[in-house]
């Protein structure tokens, strides 16, 4: 299952159907194990740049905000026997900030976002150029899947 927080002040600004498809795709696509999304849990979770700005310090050692924060789990639900993947945190604002820049709209930012922190959640990582350029094929190709389904 994916769940989806959402701050009150964001509530509007993007459909929570869309970020859970977003992370479907994202597993069905991404190389996860599990051969359906439904076999995993995560949760999204959109806040302000404060929120990832003390995570980032608390965890990352850095006084700044991000963009989105990525927290692997890897737990097994005892009631349910799924693996918990881990938490996906978006900072809307710094998504606000980055929609014009990257020319295009704010929902899009957002979902790049979660296809970007759910791809971290399942091991891949943007360190090395080799590793860059799979994450990032896995990211347009969930991206695209994701335009070509078309809106909801």
């Amino acid at each position: 299952m994916i769940y989806i927080q959402v701050d009150e002040t964001f509530e509007t600004v993007i459909p929570e159907k869309l970020l859970e498809q977003a992370a479907e795709e994202t597993l069905r696509h991404a190389g996860h194990t599990q051969s359906a999304p439904q076999e995993s849990d995560l949760t999204i979770v959109l806040t302000d740049d404060a929120a990832l700005q003390n995570l980032n310090l608390e965890f990352m050692g850095i006084d700044a905000p991000t963009d989105v924060l990525s927290f692997p789990a890897d737990l097994i639900d005892p009631d349910s026997g799924k693996p918990y993947l881990g938490d996906v945190l978006i900072s809307v604002p710094r998504a606000q900030a980055q929609a014009p820049e990257n020319q295009q709209s704010v929902q899009d930012e957002i979902l790049l976002l979660a296809v970007h922190g759910v791809l971290h959640l399942l091991g891949y990582d943007h360190a090395e150029p080799e590793e860059k350029e799979q994450m990032w094929a896995r990211q347009n190709l969930v991206l695209g899947l994701l335009r070509s389904a078309g809106p909801g």
